[in-house]
């Protein structure tokens, strides 16, 4: 799951998420462990993805500046109604058809204004922090449909915003519910961070560097599939 998630720049929490559920993991253990596996995977694809020099800082920076606060709320505040995961997995289902229709990059991309940019980071900041992910399967499709970004770029901005908000996110829910964080440690974790670790370099390495964009693109609509399935409660 790490593997694929981080070919296109994501973490993988959505995935974790519904294997954990299939496994049969308390509720109140698998939003924090997923958040520190995704801290742990998108540490590993930030030094690949931003290394390889494909995140445009000069454009993008504004979509980070509220997603901290949002994510933070978002962690700090229950998961939100079923009926709202259901509206969300539609959407994905839908972006992904969009996406794997489409298997190349635009000839030119738009500049996105920094208010948009803004506004979009925290209301995806703030989608991340209640449905306990990164955010990644939210902001990539944006970027993309949006033409803001090339998907090699989309994947940079991801993972660092992945990043930002898992820790964000965990800083939220260890405030508000701190008995969360200590019953993880009742769970195989560190034998799943050394899982994800391996999984992780090896998607990031081939995500950033080697792989077609046409690859990357349908994997990725494969991903924000799975994200869905979960999000529809059609996992198990």
């Amino acid at each position: 799951m790490a593997f694929l998630y981080a070919v296109v720049g994501h973490a993988g929490a959505s995935g974790y998420i519904a294997l954990m559920t299939l496994c049969g993991l308390l509720p109140e253990t698998i939003k924090p462990v997923a958040l520190i596996l995704n801290i742990v995977v998108a540490s590993i694809g930030c030094w690949y993805f931003l290394r390889a020099g494909h995140l445009p800082w000069r454009i993008i920076w504004p979509v980070y500046l509220l997603a901290i606060p949002a994510s933070f709320l978002g962690g700090w505040l229950n998961l939100p109604g079923i009926w709202f995961q259901r509206l969300i997995g539609i959407v994905l289902v839908f972006t992904a058809w969009r996406l794997g229709a489409v298997s190349k990059d635009p000839a030119s991309l738009r500049q996105p204004r920094r208010s948009v940019l803004a506004i979009s980071g925290g209301i995806l900041g703030l989608l991340a922090g209640l449905t306990g992910t990164g955010g990644g399967v939210f902001l990539t499709p944006l970027l993309l449909l949006a033409k803001w970004c090339d998907t090699r770029q989309a994947a940079a901005t991801s993972i660092l915003f992945i990043l930002i908000n898992s820790l964000s996110g965990l800083a939220g829910l260890g405030w508000n519910h701190p008995t969360a964080l200590t019953a993880v440690l009742n769970t195989s974790l560190f034998g799943w961070i050394a899982a994800v670790m391996i999984g992780g370099s090896l998607g990031s390495r081939l995500g950033s560097r080697h792989w077609p964009v046409a690859w990357i693109r349908r994997i990725l609509a494969f991903v924000l599939v799975l994200a869905a399935l979960k999000l529809l409660g059609l996992h198990g």
